[in-house]
């Protein structure tokens, strides 16, 4: 524990999946006294103020309110670059009279990671989804490398670093090689978690808050078996795929069924809902899959680690990015079974439905992995680290 009140800046991005996942920590260190800036747009205040930091506006122009991401990589991550050289400025004029005694920075965030090592100060990648290992190079960026445009993008990333003042100049190194890195996954969904470098990247696991909204619903008496679905909070716009999903389940006997549709669904579009099916734009996932019997979901990171948490199977039908890679790191763990959405016909649905919960091996290995990700120790541990960078 340090012995002095630190000023801990948080530097973010805009996109709920990004913001959730570390909100638990910031959470802890405020509680614990230090002072926490969070340098984010203001689109997400009302979840840094919840969490008790302070916000540093930092405008952002990443198209996370209309969910509008380019299908193209290299175009995605120009988004990202961009962003980067938008905000460094912004986080120059914000922290350059009141610098921070140690920078945290979410995955997407360059510019934190530049306006750090223009200070001089200590900092540390939090990242939401898994980290790259030794051989990624070679595997998966080479890839990414060869597709129309990379060139280009390598230019300019290459020229910003030269210019922005970082000490880190490699634009193979900067953005996937922190010296300093909490994964906040369960170490089971790490590729190849085996050629991590573990001096620089510790595993945590999911630092969510376990004793959050116990009573926030509240499972019917007459339920034999609780399923959830949901896609997250950005690739929700569906309704094709909730139909399927309501005639798989819908009336299915023993079954009561949550259905989260999200913010860009209406409910009108789904037709006639059965009586065991219930409807919500928004719910409190945690608190439903501590009570459900079955999940079905989009396979994102922050819903994998939710289901390992609770313990629950899990049906994966990944709708983009890495979503598919989670999905069938979740079926070689032998506690899901993958569908992909054009493949998700009602009959599907249920035939895993039924396969899974009948499987005795899937509930064992749900429950062990459960423990595994509760033995991580979360929040409690990554403030310990944070706070060690500190000392």
């Amino acid at each position: 524990m340090p012995l002095r009140r630190a000023h801990i800046a948080m530097v973010g991005v805009p996109a709920v999946s990004h913001v959730l996942p570390s909100l638990e920590i910031i959470r802890e260190l405020v509680a614990r006294g230090h002072r926490v800036t969070y340098a984010n747009d203001p689109a997400v205040a009302e979840l840094i103020d919840g969490a008790g930091a302070e916000l540093v506006p930092v405008s952002s122009e990443l198209p996370v309110a209309e969910n509008d991401w380019p299908d193209d990589p290299i175009a995605a991550m120009t988004l990202f670059l961009d962003d980067a050289i938008r905000t460094l400025p912004q986080l120059h004029a914000a922290y350059d009279d009141d610098p921070a005694d140690l920078y945290l920075y979410d995955i997407g965030a360059y510019a934190a990671r530049a306006l750090a090592e223009s200070q001089g100060r200590p900092l540390m990648q939090l990242s939401p989804t898994f980290v790259s290992w030794e051989g990624y190079d070679q595997e998966v960026a080479a890839q990414l490398w060869e597709l129309p445009g990379a060139d280009a993008y390598r230019t300019k990333f290459s020229r910003w670093l030269a210019e922005c003042g970082a000490t880190t100049t490699d634009v193979d190194v900067f953005p996937n090689r922190p010296a300093h890195a909490l994964a906040l996954i369960t170490r089971a969904m790490q590729p190849h978690a085996d050629r991590v470098d573990t001096d620089t990247v510790t595993f945590v696991g999911p630092c969510f808050d376990l004793r959050a909204e116990p009573d926030a619903w509240t499972r019917p008496v007459d339920a034999e078996n609780v399923l959830l679905i949901s896609l997250g909070s950005a690739y929700t716009r569906q309704p094709e795929f909730y139909r399927r999903c309501l005639a798989a389940y819908g009336n299915l006997p023993g079954w009561h069924v949550v259905l989260q549709i999200g913010k860009y669904t209406d409910p009108k579009e789904l037709g006639d809902i059965p009586p065991n099916v219930e409807v919500h734009s928004w719910i409190p996932q945690r608190a439903i899959l501590e009570q459900a019997d079955a999940f079905v979901t989009h396979a994102g990171m922050g819903g994998c680690g939710e289901g390992l948490l609770a313990g629950v199977p899990m049906i994966a039908v990944p709708q983009a990015a890495e979503q598919f890679m989670n999905a069938d790191k979740l079926v070689e763990l032998g506690v899901a079974r993958r569908i992909d959405t054009e493949d998700a016909t009602p009959e599907n649905l249920r035939a895993a439905l039924v396969d899974l919960v009948d499987d005795p091996e899937v509930r064992t290995r749900s429950a062990q992995l459960r423990a595994d990700a509760l033995a991580e120790a979360g929040t409690s541990r990554a403030a310990d680290l944070i706070e060690a960078m500190l000392s």
